[in-house]
């Protein structure tokens, strides 16, 4: 048959775009969510550095009777609340005199803490963090390179007291931070003392404040005993040797902190 001359030649229609499916509108979906996440967790990560930073550079420094700091606002508030609103039960002091008297019962930010709770994980980036790490070396003038982060949540009451001692031994730097801020909770810090047990000086446990020091033969402190009306909350952080025994105990079992030239500056 002979094509009509004015017939137009027929030809495929054009392929449209595919059609989008719902499968790929999830995944679409799950991956913008991703990356905001990843965002957001990054803004976080940076701005607790920051703010960390800026409470290791404000640090009130003593020598007296050993070199000592005092840092306030150590954590940002939203942090040290959700720290503060844990759920930790205290265990009744056994009366040792000792933190070891109750390992059965002691609470650590291990691995499956920060998995439980941001709050673990936001802290221990945190002190990980190489440039917060060398800050701390250089405010404490600890070698802290090479060691690893041990971060213990401790509940104290009525009765508990802690015996003069130096932490001398795998502990390479300590940071007592006070969580509490019920009343009468600035009354429960740390007694800095002399090599003869006399009393230096009392710190006050302003909530949010820290104890730093790196331990020697003479960093003699201890916690005499006083009235607990309430749940004394403290955070203390520990760097410690390679050689640390009690892995489980440890942020970050297999990986160090590394502090680089670039972190020192």
């Amino acid at each position: 048959m002979t094509a009509h001359p004015l017939a137009r030649p027929t030809t495929a229609p054009e392929a449209g775009p595919a059609p989008i499916r719902a499968a790929d509108t999830a995944h679409l979906r799950d991956a913008d969510t991703a990356h905001l996440r990843d965002a957001d967790t990054a803004h976080l990560r940076d701005a607790n550095t920051a703010h960390l930073r800026d409470a290791i550079q404000h640090a009130a420094c003593g020598l007296v009777p050993y070199r000592h700091a005092v840092l306030q606002n150590v954590l940002p508030a939203r942090l040290a609340a959700d720290l503060r609103a844990l759920a930790y039960a205290p265990s009744p002091p056994d009366g040792s005199g000792t933190r070891a008297g109750a390992n059965a019962s002691r609470i650590f930010g291990n691995p499956e803490a920060q998995a439980s709770h941001r709050a673990w994980a936001c802290l221990a980036a945190m002190f990980q963090n190489p440039e917060i790490g060398a800050a701390l070396a250089a405010l404490s003038g600890a070698t802290l390179s090479g060691s690893f982060l041990r971060i213990e949540y401790c509940l104290d009451t009525e009765g508990f007291w802690l015996e003069p001692h130096t932490d001398i031994g795998d502990k390479l730097f300590t940071l007592v931070l006070s969580l509490s801020d019920q009343p009468g909770a600035e009354a429960w810090g740390t007694d800095i003392l002399y090599p003869d047990g006399r009393l230096a000086t009392r710190i006050q446990a302003r909530p949010n404040s820290a104890l730093v020091f790196a331990p020697a033969p003479d960093t003699w402190h201890g916690f005499a005993r006083r009235p607990i009306h309430g749940i004394r909350r403290t955070l203390i952080v520990n760097y410690v040797r390679p050689v640390w025994r009690a892995r489980h105990e440890l942020c970050f079992p297999d990986q160090p902190l590394t502090i680089t030239a670039s972190a020192r500056t």
